[in-house]
């Protein structure tokens, strides 16, 4: 089990899968993560619970939901998340009723969902593949964001093994920056400029 670190479900509990298919993004990363969004927000110094607030955030690769349940508790709404496979959608949801945060859960591959006609422009992106899948892939579903489901003042986080190296951003993404932690690295690409 780990917890939500700050907002309105601060120290709640969530399950994360048994299986070594899904890596939960730790504690100190989400932490690291959710200061820097805030940052990049204007919103550092509020409160934790209202941090996100006025922000969407659409999680791709949600795995257990941990860094959605922390979107979605320092004040994010909407928030989405997508999970391709089933047992762990099930958790995912179960992981946000347990929390009671408004966080909606899709149960499909994130290729297909974001090769479809977008439900709205989110203002916050946040894509944590399984460390295997080939950035080719992965830049793939970041071109296809472009079409309509970031805002064009929005934030794409992704989250890679450091071992990987710099993160191929596409031609519309202007502003990027990376935070080392260890074995992870997030790399941060907005399509305005700084």
């Amino acid at each position: 089990m780990t917890r939500i670190i700050a907002g309105v479900a601060k120290g709640r509990r969530f399950l994360a899968p048994t299986h070594d298919r899904t890596r939960p993004t730790s504690d100190r990363v989400r932490e690291a993560a959710f200061t820097l969004i805030a940052d990049w927000a204007g919103t550092a110094g509020e409160p934790s619970e209202t941090q996100l607030k006025g922000f969407s955030f659409l999680d791709l690769y949600a795995g257990s939901g941990g860094v959605a349940l922390e979107a979605a508790s320092r004040g994010a709404e909407p928030v989405r998340c997508i999970e391709s496979d089933p047992g762990t959608a099930d958790l995912l949801r179960r992981n946000v009723r347990e929390s009671k945060l408004e966080v909606s859960v899709t149960a499909a591959k994130v290729e297909q969902v974001v090769l479809a006609a977008p439900d709205r422009a989110w203002d916050v992106v946040w894509l944590d593949p399984p460390y295997a899948l080939a950035d080719t892939a992965l830049l793939r579903v970041v071109v296809a964001l472009e079409a309509g489901w970031l805002a064009r003042d929005g934030l794409i986080v992704v989250e890679r093994a450091s071992r990987s190296g710099a993160f191929p951003w596409p031609g519309y993404v202007h502003h990027t920056w990376e935070r080392r932690y260890g074995e992870t690295t997030l790399h941060f690409g907005s399509p305005e400029q700084p």
